[in-house]
């Protein structure tokens, strides 16, 4: 956590929407290439995508369980609430585009 708290708070934030946004695009081009139903897949794709999101937002878990480990073995609970804030900024960015992809799809309208 060498970065200040605030930049690394927006950039797991945009880092998990971007991650979402753009694989979700890219994956119903190649749906759209392969004949498959465009919304449909975006939409699945969506759905299947926001863990990997959320983790390639959070810089892997490798860097979180470190975090973990300190703030329970040092007492650093400081860093603890800081990792639980970045996961929590990372899902509120995969949410926040699934619900995007959703309002333009409109795969849940029957």
């Amino acid at each position: 956590m060498n970065e200040a708290f605030f930049p690394a708070f927006f950039n797991s934030f945009f880092i998990g929407f971007g991650v979402m946004i753009g694989g979700t695009l890219i994956g119903g081009l190649a749906s759209f290439i392969t004949g498959q139903p465009l919304l449909t897949e975006i939409t699945r794709i969506s759905s299947n995508l926001r863990i990997w999101a959320i983790i390639a937002a959070i810089g892997g878990t490798f860097d979180t369980v470190y975090s973990f480990e300190k703030g329970f073995l040092d007492g650093g609970t400081k860093d603890i609430v800081k990792q639980l804030l970045l996961i929590l900024s990372a899902m509120g960015g995969a949410n926040t585009a699934s619900i995007i992809i959703s309002w333009l799809t409109q795969e849940h309208v029957q």
